[in-house]
Order: C-alpha cells, then sequence, then structure tokens
C-alpha cells in the first residue's frame, strides 16, 4: 500500500471491455489524432502494464503530451481506441458503433485518472488544502473531514505541510507542482498522468518535484510521464517510450532504449540532448 496515498478505496464497479489485455492500466489501440491538416498522432499502439511507470520522451512536436491527453479524454481521438484499466475511455459500444459518454459519466471516469500539467493549474483564489480539498469533496462526493485529513497527510509527504493555508502564488514554482501532485493524489487515482512536469520550473527547483515522482515510482504507482529529464527517465520508468513524427520509434527498457538505442532516429535525439 503505497504511504502517499495512504490507503486504495475499492475502486468503482465499471464496465471491462471483451478484448482488454490482462494487467493492462492502458490500451492505445492505432490511435489517430488530427487537427486541422497536421497529424499529430499516426497509429499509436501502446500498453502500459498495472504497477509500471512509463516514460514518453521525443522531439518538440513528436505528439507526446497530445497522446497523454488521449487517455483520459482530454483530446478525443480521431480513429483507434483507448482504454484504462480495461475500460474504454470516453465511449460506450454498442455492437460496431461507438457512443460518446455523456459529460457527467465522462467526468466520473476520469475521477480514477490522476492529470499533473506543466503549469499547476491551480486555483489562485482557494488556499493550498482548498485546492487538495475542493474535487473529492465536491465531484466525488467524500466526506470533507475525511478528505481534509488525508490532504494535510498528502501536504505532510510532499514537504509541504507548513502551507496548507498559504495561496498559490505565495508558493514557488516547485512548491506549486508539488501541491499539483498532491493534489492529484487526493481523488486516490488508479493512474498518474504527468505532463512534462518540471518544464514550467527554473533549473534548482526540478530537483525538488523529480524527487516526489521518485517516491511514487518506487511505491508502485502506476505512471505515464511525459519528460525531457532523460536521465529522470532512465532511472525510474520500467519502459521509455521514444516518438517521433506522431510514431513510437522505440520502446522497451531505459537501458535499451536510452543506453542502446537500436533507431538511427532515436539514436540522433539522444546525441542532442544527452
Amino acid at each position: 500500500m503505497s504511504p502517499l496515498l495512504q490507503r486504495v478505496r475499492t475502486a468503482p464497479h465499471h464496465e471491462r471491455h471483451p478484448s482488454a489485455t490482462p494487467g493492462a492500466m492502458v490500451e492505445l489501440r492505432g490511435v489517430h489524432k488530427s487537427f486541422g491538416t497536421l497529424e499529430v498522432l499516426r497509429g499509436v499502439d501502446l500498453i502500459v502494464r498495472t504497477g509500471e511507470v512509463t516514460a514518453i520522451i521525443g522531439p518538440s512536436g513528436s505528439g507526446k503530451s497530445t497522446l497523454l491527453r488521449t487517455i483520459n479524454h482530454l483530446e478525443k481521438v480521431d480513429r483507434g481506441l483507448v482504454l484504462v484499466d480495461g475500460e474504454l475511455v470516453g465511449y460506450r459500444q454498442q455492437g460496431n458503433r461507438l457512443h460518446e459518454l455523456s459529460p457527467r459519466t465522462l467526468l466520473a471516469q476520469r475521477r480514477r485518472i490522476g492529470f499533473v500539467f506543466q503549469n499547476f493549474n491551480l486555483f489562485g483564489h482557494l488556499t493550498v488544502l482548498e485546492n487538495l480539498v475542493e474535487a473529492p469533496v465536491h465531484a466525488q462526493g467524500r466526506q470533507p473531514a475525511e478528505v481534509r485529513a488525508l490532504a494535510l497527510k498528502l501536504l505532510d509527504r510532499v514537504g509541504l505541510a507548513d502551507k496548507a493555508n498559504a495561496y498559490p502564488r505565495q508558493l514557488s514554482g516547485g512548491q506549486q507542482q508539488r501541491v499539483a501532485i498532491a493534489r492529484a493524489l487526493t481523488l486516490e487515482p488508479a493512474l498518474l498522468l504527468f505532463d512534462e512536469p518540471t518544464s514550467a520550473l527554473d533549473p534548482e527547483l526540478v530537483g525538488e518535484v523529480l524527487d516526489v515522482i521518485k517516491q511514487l515510482a518506487n511505491e508502485g504507482s502506476t505512471m505515464v510521464v511525459v519528460t525531457h529529464e532523460i536521465g529522470f527517465a532512465r532511472e525510474i520508468a520500467d519502459t521509455v517510450v521514444f516518438m517521433a513524427e506522431g510514431q513510437i520509434v522505440e520502446q522497451g527498457p531505459a537501458a535499451q532504449v536510452i543506453d542502446n538505442p537500436t533507431h538511427e532516429r532515436t539514436r540522433s535525439f539522444l546525441s542532442r540532448v544527452l
């Protein structure tokens, strides 16, 4: 049981897709996504297994963040399927037809997926503690006292117990991102998604955020992390995925993809960033 999460809530019942892969937390099958005439994802297939960390690396514009956003339906796919914990994301299937979920059902689905953005996305008019308590109480209907107690424990775990009554503007960027991680954890998600969580930080603040993510990785959290921190990806990831031009070029253990890549495109990218 993860100390950061303190306890594991019983997952709500959801309908597993009949073809879901056993042991997979995330499945992308033939995912395509375009913005106008720009094809951003070009037939992506990916499996992330429960309890594992997948790091996605690659040049800017390769489709990394768009891929991440399709996992919780922040971006609708044009073609293909996305499953999380065996459940079709964003749609229900009847025969060979897909029907988009209602906003309420989609919101319930997203509550099992924690998302940490590049730019924190904290509510400026709420205190740190209020930022953590808001969604579990008002979106999940949980008891305020229970959520407050969990939120305070999570703030302590990310080293910010003394900032519970501060406002985001009073915190450094690194502190705000640690609050954002704690906020995602208050939902007690089955899956955590990180979209370049250190890209908006000054270099001296990067380490404090990476340390929290490393702790989560060590505790067995299922995570997909889009990152430009190659050394960090090597350290925490069970699987490293290298993307270029909307496709997965190479994937495998970090020792293979980062230290001994087989594809020329991967070698070229790593030679410029390492």
